[in-house]
């Protein structure tokens, strides 16, 4: 039997124990405790790091949006360091490149392909140059201010899906379905006309709901920039199903939420300031829906989407979502790591919503860092929600292009080219923002379509082999790599010069000999023949993915 002695010391060890335990916790950071959970769940061996090589070109691609440069391979090959890791992942968020990257990457993934524009892309920029926090950045887009020239153009998440396209409606249920999607992982449009057939978490109210919020926006035409106004709300959405014909009406509503009332006002009395006849200026309403979306959305109790955001960017860094498919988060498709997931989504809000913060730690840890070859003994690569190995991930158009530039030795030279003042009749070369429209239209997805996939297609197959822009990179110029490796008298140092800068990587014995044997077969046409073996690199699917 315990003795009264006893107890309080039995306690005060649980105690201890716990506090312990809690203090270990705490000093771990988020990288070794994501290492952990997914270890945890393995279901067999993970890989080893990846190799120098495998890693560098990984990080460069997903935080500078390009492939490093042959020195810089090379000066990090022969780094002995033990940290060199993470002295070039801080290294590289640090740079002038990282928020380009970020600005390219999330215009894709907020847009989908639907157009650009000179503000949105300055509101990109300097979000991501300021490491603005994310629950700002999308209060900013949800209830733009058109009185802020560094944040107005957010409004063009909004415009772009406004713009009316021929005879067509305005499509507000496409807009209500993406700010679901992109901002809370749940696709609700199947759920506007009834409850959704196949994801009973998801009901018309949720769409309907939404839509409350949205309904009313409208593009403002008084200003050159984008710009959106609303419509009073005077009264609740009213809807009903197809199914059962019953009445129903809601307030604006986020999914899973509660209703806010929508207040009355007497004609007249909407506005706190009333609209501008002659300047065609809006009002300012004294009911703003938009106002309390921006307010409500993005906020640290919402867990839709704090959970969203890191599954996102944990599908940017790893190739794919802990929750599968991105845009839907439901409790008949959860999470392949449910406490992982938990737990980026509370430390992300803990750290201020800071994405460099996210992504450094997702970058450090070793399921990031993870070799992508098939493990040793197993004649099937494991299946992708275990992260026992690294997943390839696709290049988009635009990390594709800059690292074409990089590698042939044509980006100073493309990037530094002006468009003339004046229309002249001798033919001029085209600027680097007009070779990547050619770039997006033969590479990216079509408009509205998530890029989510390696997707390769005839069009761009026939852009690479055809195009004579992409082509007269490929011919000698001074100081590009043809030019460079035209100049080398060793083929085998032709052969490791060429996978360096194009692969990141020395050749194996077979790539080496091959190219050694083609280029000594063509005599007089070497540089000819080294443009060939260049074009063959930089088409090939091992240049087109992450690794």
């Amino acid at each position: 039997m315990t003795s009264s002695r006893e107890k309080p010391f039995g306690f005060a060890a649980l105690i201890m124990a716990v506090a312990v335990c809690a203090v270990t916790r705490a000093d771990e950071s988020l990288h070794q405790r994501i290492d952990k959970l997914i270890e945890e769940k393995a279901d067999g061996l993970v890989n080893p790091l990846a190799t120098d090589a495998e890693f560098l070109r990984r990080v460069y691609l997903d935080l500078a949006g390009r492939i490093p440069k042959a020195d810089e391979a090379s000066q990090f090959f022969d780094d002995e360091a033990a940290d060199k890791r993470f002295v070039l992942i801080d290294k590289l968020l640090a740079g002038d490149e990282y928020p380009r990257r970020m600005r390219e990457l999330f215009h894709v993934m907020l847009l989908e392909r639907r157009g650009s524009q000179d503000e949105w892309t300055k509101f990109l920029q300097s979000s991501f140059e300021s490491n603005k926090a994310w629950d700002q950045m999308v209060g900013e887009m949800l209830n733009p201010n058109a009185a802020d020239e560094v944040t107005r153009g957010a409004a063009y998440f909004y415009t772009s899906r406004l713009e009316k396209y021929g005879q067509n409606p305005t499509d507000y249920p496409g807009l209500v379905r993406d700010v679901g999607r992109l901002f809370l992982g749940v696709d609700v449009q199947c759920a506007q006309c009834h409850d959704h057939l196949f994801i009973e978490d998801y009901k018309q109210v949720d769409y309907q709901g939404l839509f409350a919020f949205l309904g009313t926006a409208m593009i403002r035409r008084d200003v050159q920039f984008p710009a959106v106004s609303e419509k009073p709300l005077k009264k609740k959405v009213e809807f009903m199903s197809v199914f059962d014909m019953q009445q129903l009406d809601t307030g604006p509503r986020l999914p899973f939420s509660t209703a806010i009332e929508v207040p009355e006002f007497k004609a007249g009395e909407e506005y706190l300031t009333p609209p501008d006849k002659k300047t065609r200026a809006p009002g300012v309403l004294k009911f703003s829906p938009l106002k309390i979306l921006a307010e409500q959305l993005p906020r640290e109790e919402n867990d839709g989407f704090k959970n969203n955001i890191v599954n996102r960017l944990w599908w940017v860094t790893m190739g794919r979502g802990l929750v599968d498919p991105l845009d839907l988060h439901s409790s008949e498709n959860p999470p392949s790591h449910p406490e992982l997931l938990q737990l980026l989504a509370d430390e992300f809000a803990a750290h201020q919503f800071d994405i460099k913060w996210l992504l450094r730690e997702l970058a450090l840890s070793k399921t990031y860092q993870r070799s992508g070859l098939l493990p040793d003994g197993e004649s099937e690569q494991p299946a992708a929600m275990t992260f026992r190995v690294a997943l390839e991930r696709p290049l988009s158009a635009e990390q594709i292009l800059r690292s074409t530039l990089l590698a042939t030795g044509e980006l100073e030279r493309v990037v530094a080219r002006k468009k003339p003042a004046e229309e002249s009749e001798e033919p001029v070369d085209p600027t680097f923002d007009e070779i990547q429209e050619q770039f997006l239209s033969a590479l990216a997805n079509p408009p509205r379509e998530p890029e989510i996939e390696f997707s390769p297609t005839v069009k761009a197959s026939l852009f690479l082999s055809n195009d004579d822009v992409v082509l007269s990179w490929l011919q000698p110029r001074d100081g590009n790599l043809v030019d460079r490796l035209s100049k080398l008298d060793n083929a085998n140092a032709i052969a490791d010069e060429l996978y360096l800068t194009v692969l990141t990587r020395k050749p194996t014995a077979d790539e080496r000999s091959e190219a050694v044997n083609y280029i000594s077969s063509k005599g007089e046409r070497r540089a000819a023949a080294i443009g060939n073996l260049v074009w063959a690199l930089l088409t090939s699917t091992e240049f087109s993915v992450n690794h």
